[in-house]
């Protein structure tokens, strides 16, 4: 018996976002990355294939935070450098994009000065050809300071630049406009806020291509249920017609993975929970496998093998080799 599927179409369409500049851009990228152009739901190919399958992007800090031994053993041999993080990433993880966090600034962490992180910049930009995202520390003074001079030293590049949140955007905005990059709209975990932040910086004179989503942060166990139906909610407004909620999605999921006790305790303190070498990673991944089903376009993670079991799971999905 033959069944006929049902197929469910939509208005509207999410808009897309390119990062990234090739020497005919005027950069020197050795491709681009764009994200976004969504007629349907994630993964819904049956109802309105997507241009474009979500893509993943390693996180690289140029100041650690107090991760567990289980994180920083398998990037012991670059974790003191952004740009061999960074190449490690490009050439034998093959992620799309580099997240480079520049935490060193933060008053609290760090102490690092603007000028130590615009020479990272440069470094990472050197090291690689893959498009670059560059996150500020979120201290609103020191990215706010930040923001000019990192925008400056990577014009040309058509950079991802975050974070805009509704307190601390308008630098941010800017910068990105003066030197030629995109933006990260954050909010936290709210439609009407994400919504509210989306049209305060296209009010400032950025194009909405030019803009990426942050609707929160969560993790598995975390909060993640909440996370999910917001992105779900947003999806569904956007093809629905909301052109101030179109724009695609990031997910920075390593950070809050790697904050689960799930992922810090050792086998020593939770025996029960088995090895944490495999438990950390599986955990990120499956963090980033419930974004990537909510409408994540980019998936930001730490772990390699996070990261190489993400490459299959979006391979998966949209039923290609990984």
């Amino acid at each position: 018996m033959t069944v006929e599927l049902l197929q469910e179409t939509w208005p509207s369409v999410i808009g897309t976002v390119t990062i990234g500049a090739t020497p005919d851009d005027g950069g020197t990228r050795g491709s681009t990355v764009t994200v976004g152009g969504h007629a349907a739901l994630p993964f819904r190919d049956e109802d309105a294939p997507s241009p474009h399958p979500p893509v993943v992007a390693l996180q690289v800090f140029d100041a650690v935070p107090d991760w567990p031994e289980q994180l920083k053993g398998p990037l012991a041999g670059v974790i003191d450098s952004p740009a061999d993080w960074a190449r490690m990433g490009a050439e034998q993880l093959g992620v799309d994009l580099i997240l480079l966090r520049l935490m060193s600034v933060h008053p609290e962490v760090g102490g690092g000065t603007v000028e130590e992180a615009v020479k990272t910049v440069r470094a990472v930009l050197e090291a690689v050809d893959v498009p670059l995202i560059i996150a500020g520390c979120g201290d609103a003074d020191a990215d706010n300071e930040l923001w000019p001079a990192v925008t400056e030293v990577a014009r040309g590049e058509n950079c991802l630049v975050g974070m805009g949140e509704p307190d601390n955007y308008k630098t941010l905005v800017v910068a990105c406009m003066a030197d030629g990059h995109s933006a990260i709209a954050q909010a936290p975990i709210d439609v009407n806020i994400q919504k509210q932040q989306t049209i305060l910086m296209t009010e400032m004179g950025l194009p909405p291509d030019r803009i990426v989503m942050l609707p929160g942060d969560a993790s598995l166990g975390y909060g993640i249920e909440y996370e999910y139906s917001i992105m779900e909610r947003i999806r569904m407004a956007a093809l629905q017609g909301d052109a101030m909620l179109a724009q695609p999605v990031i997910a920075v999921v390593g950070e809050q993975a790697w904050k689960a006790k799930e992922t810090r305790l050792t086998e020593e303190e939770m025996p029960g929970w088995g090895d944490a070498a495999m438990r950390g990673p599986a955990w990120e991944a499956a963090t980033a496998a419930m974004f990537l089903q909510a409408g994540s376009d980019i998936v930001a993670l730490l772990h390699p093998e996070a990261v190489a079991s993400t490459k299959r799971t979006i391979a998966e999905l949209v039923g290609s080799p990984a």
